[in-house]
Formats: structure tokens, C-alpha cells, sequence
């Protein structure tokens, strides 16, 4: 027994000790809070610099000042609401053959809604998977704001609303069965879509359905409650899977429009020059299989068109052979001269002012540089359009179809009810297709040629001249005081979002654009400010918290990009919280399981905590990063180990990836999410950025865009998928990315003992550029 524990206890002594260590504590909160709320000098005056250093006595964080706004209300939930009014018109039909047929107004890119969509509607009407079919909805302007695919709220606007759809179809089915029978709804079961009847009778949906369409919609149809789920929550492979590894499933491209002609685009030296004019125009118009040669002409409603010279032919090979033949005389574009370097420094001049700190508090300081990225999904920009004099169809991948519809419509001169357009999934999409340009240049080349214009871009443009995530720059500072981080201020300068798709009908679309003509419109600026404010969170208890969005109009073709703000303001953040904690000599995750505002982001960070082995010796040039995350009610956590022995080939060799979405709906393609994000994060973060020269960017296909290979991605990855909690499903799409960002540039950190600042981390020119305005010849170059 020591002598210390052997020492009688006096009791009096050990309350007056608490009372003056809580005393200690609450005035060093008081003065925390004073130093943030008060004039500076007063507080600083009669301190000195020690007061930065951590102190001994226990202090709560200050909470976030002022409260967060995206913990009450965020994106999706706009995106909900005004959703919900138009369900009802969402359409789910039983055919005779008994399969159920959901037409979803989204588009799926790849991220597997149409599958999680068609599990609720299968756990809902008792019927196996395999006999759900999802479609995507033509353009349906009645259904208003209901028909935008983005913010990663597709599962939190059907979750609340396909249940009762499916449940209601379901009643009426069993309301048939128990018309035909005679007998009461309550008495009969459904099993794998067949009616039961208690004396053994049954009745196929199919043959129920067409009386049951001509019974009353039922009221007040409850959804099952989750204790009763058999499919909702456990593993399930996409509707879609088969037709895809098969070469079945059907995208623009493959589309079987009668008569519908190749055609390819020569686009400008810079982006959106000019064409000056056609040098060679009789000639290329002569070559073989040549059906015609088109300038796009100006114009566009809500936006402009691409710029460029169309050739239509019998095949896409004569079609990109007349292309490469044309002599085109381009005119300059608003990027003339400009450069990553320019463009950042112009970014960074236009950074709002950080406040003072108070005297003798210590800072935490950075400046971040993003350079632009593309979206580079694997199917390029395509788009079918059959336009005639009285009306026009149109076939594409599209976010945004009813504005399309609207727009296309409104360029063309007819009609809103004389366009079709037709929704067809796409092999990607990240955010680029809430804009409709190559539907715009397909509906003029068939509009001035007569014929049915067959779209697609060829890798170079579509690297080069479609909508890019705009350039950024961050500049952050962390105060801290007594051992306390009391303010964390971020300032992020980037190129003007263009946010013209509105909520992805005409109206709000226009208030976007309005007054038209002008770069940085009054309603696209208010539309930024507000995606930004209702997107990019903290979910840290670091004080007076602000952040400011600074956008500066630089003409440059800019679309979201998969959290176009949150995930770079957010891995900024991740890696200033290494910073801070190694400025207050904490461990990086104890630190921000220390300052971490809600319970669900702790749940996530100590669930990879353990099962990656946080702390574990690694050898040098190796490291472990982590970072933590929350975003469309949903928390994420990410830890990774690095191997940076080598500074031209780092690679992340381990990712272990912690994801709370509230109610799991299909474990399997949340874990496909949480992985395509993590191979994401490791090329924005290690290779993949644009080097735009003379306004245009050099990189022009896959092998000079550094997205990672099957090479760079690593061979031990784990996702853990946390329980249903109880509460409403989040996002998912886009939330996957900035943890994993952040992990990784911290894991680079602490390998190298460099400070990361300019993104991507290794972003050499390591590559011959396509001369601009022209395309390549075709070579080959191995994927991996």
C-alpha cells in the first residue's frame, strides 16, 4: 500500500479542492468566452503570450458560435420539400405479368438509387426484388421541383414518400382479391406478389391489377414499421448488374433512333472562344460519308451554347476523320492569357480579410490552392435529338430534364408540350450532367440539318470544354487560447459556380440567370451563397466559427462536383485540425474526439479508430491519417495509411471508412458509394487537377488526367456500415469523399513532414498536350 492511499482521507479538504479546480475551470471558460465576444484590446491587455499554452485545469470546448445552420436545415431538405407536394404524381404500376414498374424522376449514374428505390417498393408490396423494374421518367414538368437528381438527396426525398406510394398500391391490390372473394382485406396475406386468401385461395398481382386500378386510392395506408423489413437493410446486387457486365444495358449512345447520324465536335483553342470561320468548309463537306458540317450558332436560353463546328456523318470514324480535316479560324475566348497561376492569384486577392486575434493568443495559419478538375466520367457528353418543324425528341442523360425540356423548347420556338425528352441512365455523372450542353448543340445540328443529330464528344473536348469544378483558394486561421481553440476562421475564394439549372425547372432556372447576359448574375450569386450555406459544415466545437464564400467571376464553364465547396472547405479543415492538435501536442484523433460536436460523428471516428489500429508504429515513410465528417444528415469517418517512400508514386496502401447514413437501405451499395469516393479522394488529393494554359486546360484524355488506376487503389479496404439509429436516412453520394480526402492528406503529412497546401499533392506536366482546337489521332495506351 502506498503512503498515499494509505493516508487518512480528509474529506473537507478533498471538497474545497474540487470547488477550487471547478472555480479555476469555470474562470478560464469565462475568460474564454470573454476573449471571444469581447473588443480585442480590452482583452488582451495585461495578458502575456503564455496564455496560449494549455493549461492544466479541465475546460469543456466552447460550442460552435453561432450554431451551425446545416444542423437544422440543409440542401436536401429543400430538396425534400419541395419534392413532397408532387409525389403523388410519381408513377408505379403492376403490369399483367405481375412485375412492378417504379418510373423514377432521377437519373441514375451509377450510384445505385434506381436499386435502393426499387428495394423500398419491393419490401412495401411483398414481392421478390427480381420482380421490381426501374425506369427513368421522361421530362414531366408537372412534376415541378420533384424531377433534379443532386445534393445526395434522392434517398431522403423517396424514403419518406415511396413507402406510402408502394404501400397504397399494395391495399388496392388486396382490395381487388377481397372484392373478387368476397371476404374482409384484413383476413388475406400477400406472399412473392400473390394474394392469400385463409381458405387457400390466391391471386397473382397481375391478375388482380386491372380491377384494382378502378378502386378508390386508399387513405392513411401505414408503411411497415423497420421491425417487419425482410429486404431494407441486408445486401442486395443492382437490378441493373447483369445488363451492365453483359453489355445489354442501354445508354444514350445505344439508343436504337431510326436514322439518327454520328456526329463530332471540333471545339475552340480556349474555353468558349469563337469560331471565326470555316476555312476548308466545301472540301470537308466533299470527304467521304460526310453528310454535313455545322458552326453552332449562338445563342441559348438560360444558357449559351457550346461553341464549336459539328461534322454529321455515316459513321463516328468518318465523322472524327472530317473533324481533324477542318481548318477552323477560332476566335479568342474570356480565358485568353490565363493560367492556373494567374487564376489563383486572382483568388487569392479576392480572399475577405481574417479578423485580429487577441494578444498572446497563439495561431494556426494556412493557404490552400485547388487547382480546377473535371468530372471525367467514362460515358462522355452525348445526346440524340430528332428535331422537325411542329416538334422534337430528345435522348440523354440528364440531372435536370424539365429544364432542359423547358429550355430546348424555348431555343427551338416551340411548344413546352411539342419537346419530349427521354431520361436514359448515364455512366456517370458527379454533378455535370444538372447542365444540358450537348443537347443544346445536338438540337441545332438536327434543327439546320433535317436529319437526326447522334452526339458525342470526343474524349479531348469532353476533358477540356465541359463544365469543370471551379479553381479555389482557401485561406484559414485557428485561435487558440489557454489550450483552448476559441475561433476557427475560413475564407474561400473560388470562380464563380455557375448554379443556372436553379432547382431544375424554368422558373427557378431563370432567377438564376437573370438579368441574362451577365457572368455573375444577381440570382446565380444568391443560388452559390446559398448551396454554400446550407452544404459546408463543421462539426467541431471550435468557437466563433466562420466561414465566407467569396465567389469571383471568371468566365469558365463551372457545374457542381460532387460536394463542389464542402469537400476541399472540408479536407482544409481536417487538415488544420491535425495542425492545431500538433500545436497543443494532442493526438490527432483524441483531439477531435475531444471537440467533436455530435454523438453520431464520435460513434463513426471510434469505430475505424479500433478496428484500424489508431497509433500503431509504422515504418518511415509510411503514416496513418484520419479524419472525420458530416454531412446531409449523415457522419463519416475515414482512416488510411500512406506510403510516400516514393513522392512521384504515393499510394494509400490501407482505408478503413466508418459510414452512419440513419437507415441502411441497401448495405451493398453503400459500401460501392463509400469506395468509388475513397478512389475519388485519392486522386484529388494525390494526382488528378487541371493545368489550364492560355485559357485552356493542357490535360485532354484519361492517360494525361491522373484519376487513380486499379494500381492506385488499395488492396485492404473495410467499410464499416453503422446500424439503423432510429432516425431519418442522410445523403450518401457525395459524403464518402471529404473524410477520405482529409485522411489522406494528413497521412501525407505526417509520412513527408511536409505541410499539404496546393491540391493535387503531385502535379507535374508529365505529358505531351493536344494541340488546342484539334482532335487526337487515336493511339493506344494501356489502363493499368
Amino acid at each position: 500500500m502506498s503512503a498515499l492511499s494509505s493516508r487518512p482521507v480528509d474529506k473537507d479538504a478533498v471538497d474545497d479542492a474540487v470547488e477550487d479546480q471547478q472555480a479555476l475551470a469555470l474562470s478560464r471558460r469565462q475568460l474564454l468566452t470573454y476573449a471571444v465576444s469581447g473588443p480585442v484590446l480590452t482583452v488582451a491587455a495585461g495578458f502575456g503570450a503564455n496564455l496560449a499554452l494549455p493549461s492544466t485545469a479541465a475546460a469543456l470546448p466552447l460550442p460552435l458560435t453561432p450554431p451551425d445552420t446545416v444542423d437544422y436545415y440543409d440542401i436536401g431538405d429543400s430538396i425534400v420539400q419541395t419534392s413532397l407536394p408532387t409525389m403523388p404524381l410519381v408513377k408505379l404500376t403492376v403490369g399483367l405479368d405481375g412485375r412492378v414498374t417504379l418510373d423514377l424522376p432521377r437519373l441514375e449514374t451509377g450510384t445505385g438509387i434506381a436499386t435502393a428505390c426499387g428495394m423500398m417498393v419491393a419490401e412495401e408490396m411483398d414481392v421478390p426484388l427480381s420482380a421490381v423494374e426501374v425506369s427513368s421518367a421522361d421530362a414531366n414538368p408537372a412534376l415541378v421541383f420533384n424531377q433534379i437528381t443532386g445534393g445526395s438527396s434522392t434517398m431522403r426525398c423517396f424514403s419518406a414518400a415511396l413507402p406510402l406510394i408502394a404501400a397504397a398500391a399494395r391495399a388496392r391490390l388486396v382490395a381487388a382479391a377481397a372484392q373478387q372473394w368476397g371476404l374482409s382485406a384484413s383476413t388475406l396475406k400477400v406472399v412473392a406478389g400473390v394474394v392469400v386468401a385463409p381458405d387457400g385461395r390466391t391471386a397473382a398481382y397481375g391478375a388482380l391489377t386491372a380491377l384494382a386500378s378502378s378502386l378508390p386510392l386508399p387513405v392513411n395506408v401505414p408503411p411497415k414499421p423497420a421491425s417487419q423489413y425482410t429486404l431494407i437493410g441486408k445486401p442486395a446486387r443492382r437490378l441493373d448488374a447483369l445488363a451492365i457486365v453483359t453489355g445489354q444495358k442501354k445508354f444514350t449512345m445505344d439508343q436504337a433512333v431510326p436514322n439518327a447520324k454520328p456526329t463530332m465536335l471540333r471545339m475552340p483553342t480556349q474555353i468558349r472562344g469563337t469560331v471565326v470561320r470555316v476555312n476548308n468548309l466545301a472540301a470537308v463537306q466533299a470527304m467521304p460519308g460526310v453528310l454535313a458540317v455545322v458552326v453552332i450558332p449562338t445563342g441559348g436560353s438560360i444558357v449559351p451554347n457550346p461553341p464549336g463546328v459539328a461534322v454529321m456523318a455515316e459513321t463516328f470514324g468518318q465523322a472524327w476523320t472530317a473533324c481533324n480535316a477542318l481548318d477552323v479560324t477560332w476566335g479568342d475566348g474570356p480565358l485568353k492569357g490565363q493560367s492556373n497561376a494567374s487564376i489563383q492569384a486572382r483568388l487569392k486577392a479576392a480572399i475577405a480579410p481574417l479578423a485580429v486575434p487577441p494578444l498572446g493568443a497563439l495561431t494556426v495559419e494556412g493557404e490552400f490552392e485547388f487547382a480546377a478538375a473535371t468530372h471525367a466520367p467514362l460515358e462522355v457528353e452525348c445526346a440524340i435529338a430528332d428535331v422537325r418543324a411542329d416538334r422534337a425528341e430528345i435522348w440523354a442523360g440528364l440531372q435536370t430534364p424539365i429544364v432542359a425540356q423547358q429550355s430546348i423548347a424555348a431555343d427551338l420556338g416551340l411548344p413546352q408540350n411539342k419537346v419530349t425528352v427521354h431520361v436514359v441512365p448515364s455512366g456517370g455523372s458527379f454533378g455535370r450532367r444538372l447542365f444540358w450542353d450537348p443537347v443544346q448543340v445536338a438540337a441545332q445540328v438536327s434543327r439546320l440539318t433535317g436529319r437526326v443529330c447522334k452526339l458525342m464528344y470526343h474524349r479531348a473536348n469532353d476533358v477540356r470544354h465541359t463544365r469543370l469544378r471551379p479553381p479555389q483558394f482557401h485561406k484559414v486561421r485557428a485561435t487558440l487560447l489557454l489550450g483552448q481553440v476559441i475561433s476557427f476562421e475560413q475564407r474561400v475564394a473560388a470562380v464563380r459556380l455557375d448554379a443556372r439549372h436553379g432547382f431544375g425547372e424554368m422558373f427557378s432556372a431563370a432567377a438564376g440567370a437573370a438579368p441574362p447576359g451577365v457572368q455573375q448574375s444577381i440570382g446565380n450569386l444568391a443560388y452559390e451563397q446559398v448551396f454554400f450555406k446550407t452544404m459546408v459544415a463543421s462539426p467541431y466545437n471550435f468557437g466563433v466559427g466562420t466561414k465566407v464564400l467569396t465567389p469571383v467571376a471568371i468566365d469558365m464553364n463551372t457545374v457542381s462536383y460532387r460536394s463542389v465547396h464542402i469537400q476541399p472547405a472540408r479536407s482544409v479543415e481536417e487538415i488544420m485540425v491535425d495542425e492545431i492538435a500538433k500545436k497543443l501536442n494532442k493526438d490527432p484523433l483524441a483531439f477531435r474526439l475531444e471537440y467533436l460536436r455530435l454523438p453520431r460523428a464520435k460513434a463513426v471516428l471510434q469505430a475505424v479508430a479500433g478496428a484500424a489500429g489508431w497509433g500503431k508504429a509504422m515504418p518511415a515513410g509510411f503514416a496513418q491519417g484520419c479524419a472525420v465528417h458530416q454531412e446531409s444528415r449523415s457522419f463519416t469517418a475515414c482512416i488510411v495509411e500512406l506510403d510516400a517512400r516514393v513522392p512521384s508514386d504515393i499510394k494509400v496502401t490501407r482505408a478503413t471508412i466508418a459510414i452512419d447514413v440513419g437507415m441502411p437501405i441497401n448495405p451493398s451499395g453503400i459500401d460501392a458509394q463509400v469506395q468509388g469516393a475513397l478512389a475519388e479522394a485519392i486522386s484529388l488529393v494525390l494526382t488528378a487537377g487541371l493545368h489550364i494554359q492560355d485559357g485552356l486546360p493542357l490535360e485532354g484524355s484519361y492517360s494525361q488526367y491522373h484519376f487513380a488506376r486499379n494500381r492506385n487503389y488499395p488492396k485492404d479496404v473495410k467499410v464499416i456500415i453503422m446500424p439503423a439509429n432510429g432516425g431519418a436516412i442522410g445523403g450518401l453520394g457525395e459524403v464518402g469523399l471529404s473524410a477520405s480526402s482529409g485522411a489522406i492528406a494528413n497521412a501525407w503529412a505526417r509520412a513527408t513532414g511536409l505541410k499539404p497546401r496546393s491540391f493535387p499533392l503531385h502535379f507535374p506536366i508529365d505529358f505531351t498536350p493536344f494541340p488546342p482546337g484539334a482532335l487526337p489521332t487515336p493511339v493506344f495506351v494501356p489502363l493499368s
